[in-house]
């Protein structure tokens, strides 16, 4: 439950005493074509977990990575110390930029606010002040890690500290990577003029996955190079915001692509297919997130898919299920393969037939114990407000490009079958 207003008042009041604010600061000289961050998994929690350096003075700030999320924000209750965060004032050209539709008591006069919400268990603070402040992030010629680079402004929301619950331990906000001017990727974009693309490519170890800000060469060790074999689908606009609170006539900041059926082992998933639509309420569709740990299906839509791969494995010995997971098998009866244990494949249809996002073994089951594979879907419900959602274990070792400018998503499929991992970009060395 949220704070009572007046809490929320005090600390905001609390989090100004803390803070100095500096007017100017130097632009950078060096204008970097990409960045990177390193994402990790934590065991856990299943969540991806990034770090950026923010303030004067820089400290790092571990994040929760947040695909959909429409901006970064930080827990600035506890311990937000700086010389150089600088509030956004109610009718400035950043508030406008947000969109903001609210005023709040802020540090010099009011401060425009927005409504920031951890996504992992869906909860909202009814007011975080909106505001900049000193962010530090790696470049990179897409092989190698380069020089360190500033953004003096960059622009993020102060989030309450109940809204770390549920997030990784020492985790302090989120990284809100969606589609709208005040995400991650905009704001780096803006800050050096490079493409408004990026892409995302998490690990299913323990090593480092990577986002690259901006266009490519994505290399991944041994000289595997991503971005030129990448297939294309549209991204599609959902009109109707999916965050848990929005201003009104906000559209989704999330990532939504059309598919239009499923086939296993090339037969064709019976299906509901106006559910894959979105409808003019928002509902439906299929989106892709790096919070939820697996892909979660309508109910109808886990049913047929369930039910259509159980006949195409009807041979190996199935097992009690495994929550969340309805359908499990005794693994000494699947074999292996270089793209994971060998089951049937899972075509995700998009606009054309000959266009499909093809789910191997490695990101369609999950050994859940010893000698238990599971398929890692996972029942939604009858009415969620989306059909589809994409989860991080289905794409992992496989790279995603947004390509904001163009609308359309990029993806590589699994990296597996080209002998190479998510995990395999070269951090240990500079350019």
């Amino acid at each position: 439950m949220a704070p009572p207003a007046n809490n929320l008042l005090i600390s905001c009041i609390l989090f100004c005493c803390l803070i100095a604010v500096s007017e100017a600061e130097a632009q950078p000289s060096f204008r970097p074509k990409a960045l990177i961050l390193p994402v990790t998994k934590d065991p856990s929690t299943l969540q991806y977990l990034t770090q950026i350096n923010q303030r004067t003075p820089l400290v790092p700030v571990k994040l929760a990575l947040d695909l959909g999320g429409q901006y970064l924000w930080v827990d600035c209750e506890q311990g937000y110390v700086s010389s150089s965060y600088k509030p956004a004032p109610c009718g400035s050209a950043q508030c406008s930029l947000a969109n903001s539709k609210s005023c709040t008591p802020g540090c010099n006069n009011n401060t425009c606010g927005l409504m920031p919400e951890n996504t992992v268990v869906t909860r909202t603070s009814p007011s975080g002040q909106f505001g900049q402040d000193v962010v530090s992030i790696q470049s990179t010629d897409g092989s190698n890690p380069g020089k360190i680079v500033k953004v003096p402004n960059f622009l993020f929301t102060c989030g309450a500290t109940f809204l770390l619950d549920g997030l990784a331990k020492g985790v302090k906000g989120m990284a809100g990577l969606g589609r709208n001017k005040i995400s991650m990727p905009s704001r780096f974009s803006a800050a050096f003029s490079f493409h408004r693309k990026f892409a995302v490519c998490l690990t299913a170890d323990s090593g480092k996955g990577v986002v690259f800000f901006g266009d490519g060469p994505y290399v991944m060790l041994p000289n595997v190079e991503i971005s030129k074999s990448l297939i294309y689908t549209p991204l599609i606009i959902n009109k109707v915001s999916t965050a848990s609170a929005a201003f009104a006539g906000e559209p989704s900041s999330d990532y939504f692509i059309g598919v239009n059926s499923i086939k296993i082992n090339n037969k064709v998933v019976p299906l509901n297919t106006t559910l894959l639509k979105i409808n003019k309420e928002g509902l439906g569709g299929t989106k892709i997130s790096t919070v939820q740990p697996y892909t979660v299906l309508e109910t109808s839509i886990h049913k047929a898919v369930v039910t259509t791969f159980a006949k195409e494995l009807s041979g190996v010995p199935r097992v009690a299920g495994v929550g969340p997971f309805e359908l499990c098998y005794n693994s000494v009866g699947i074999g292996s393969t270089r793209v994971g244990p060998a089951v049937p494949q899972i075509d995700l249809v998009l606009q054309s037939s000959n266009v499909y996002w093809r789910i191997f073994g490695a990101n369609s089951m999950v050994q859940v114990k010893s000698g238990v594979l599971c398929l890692g879907f996972v029942d939604g419900g009858v009415n969620p407000r989306t059909a589809i959602v994409i989860g991080g274990h289905q794409v992992e070792d496989n790279l995603l490009q947004f390509d904001l400018a163009a609308s359309r998503l990029g993806f590589s499929s699994s990296l597996l079958s080209r002998q190479t991992t998510c995990s395999n970009f070269n951090f240990t060395s500079t350019a």
